[in-house]
């Protein structure tokens, strides 16, 4: 009997079939998922909305905002894209985003980070972290109100989510109301129960994870890019966890809300049965994932309600 939820198990059934993620493959593996990501006029099409490209000064980081047209005092969402830590850019994730800004009223942020094995750590947080102060610093001049920024991502997104939570705690940066994380590649151990389970089932297996985090780290280790490894988790914003209880990433997950809540954040932990990792995108119409995107709408509305 399949792990999987059926009407999710259908859906993976029907995904193409590519080349494993390798040195050898990892530039066309590039080239067809950016041929594959919406533009900002596609992802946005009749909708009130606008938006526009800046690039962080001093660096050569650039970032897209989407967000309604006449924005004032609105809450703030930071984007972080996934991708294993050497795949995709800031268009990945515009239809989440824009969804949430019509849904929410925020002013979104996408930033394009970069890659490894090209640029391992500390190139992916740092970018990320230039990003998000970018943003707080010209949260007037964007329309938001900088105390209901929120940072969220997927997978490698998530984690690098973790990442700069963790950074602006500690470099005192900007001050964020909460952090959503959509089944955060958080531990490079990679060697959890869930992760020997499903490390050849599903979208994203062990030898991927494992190529992304080597690549990532090139012997390196760091509590910001491993959140996994942090030993200090006190004092972070309210966390939003959510994964599937059919991938790799469960247990460092799992383990990551209770660690948290062990040290006081505010943390809400959904592990939803019978889903495979990014399997809101491969079943948009299923059933787990309306409960999934219900649950999500839900914290986010309490959470930029009280910050």
């Amino acid at each position: 009997m399949t792990v999987f939820d059926p009407e999710l198990a259908g859906a993976l059934d029907g995904l193409p079939t590519g080349p494993p993620l390798s040195a050898d493959s990892l530039a066309g593996i590039r080239q067809a998922m950016a041929e594959g990501n919406l533009t900002c006029a596609e992802a946005i099409g009749d909708r009130d909305l606008v938006w526009e490209d800046h690039q962080v000064p001093g660096t050569d980081v650039v970032v897209t905002v989407v967000k309604p047209r006449d924005a004032r005092n609105a809450p703030g969402f930071y984007n972080i894209h996934g991708g294993g830590m050497v795949l995709d850019d800031r268009f990945a994730d515009l239809p989440r985003m824009v969804a949430l800004v019509e849904e929410f009223g925020f002013v979104a942020v996408t930033v394009d980070y970069r890659l490894a094995p090209e640029h391992p750590h500390p190139a992916p947080i740092e970018d990320c972290y230039a990003g998000l102060t970018w943003m707080a610093e010209y949260a007037a001049e964007l329309g938001f109100d900088p105390g209901r920024l929120i940072v969220g991502g997927g997978s490698a997104g998530g984690g690098l989510s973790a990442g700069i939570a963790l950074l602006a705690r500690d470099r005192g940066g900007p001050a964020l109301a909460g952090q959503l994380l959509l089944c955060p590649m958080i531990d490079s151990r990679n060697d959890s129960a869930s992760t020997v389970e499903f490390a050849e089932r599903g979208v994203w297996g062990r030898e991927a994870n494992e190529f992304g985090w080597r690549s990532l780290l090139k012997g390196q280790t760091s509590p910001y890019a491993v959140p996994a490894t942090a030993e200090d988790l006190t004092g972070l914003p309210p966390a939003f966890i959510e994964v599937g209880a059919a991938e790799i990433f469960r247990d460092e997950d799992v383990d990551y809300a209770r660690r948290l809540w062990q040290a006081g954040v505010p943390t809400e932990l959904h592990v939803w049965a019978g889903a495979y990792h990014g399997f809101d995108r491969i079943a948009p119409d299923s059933e787990v994932t309306r409960a999934a995107l219900a649950a999500r709408a839900s914290w986010l509305r309490r959470t930029i309600g009280r910050a």
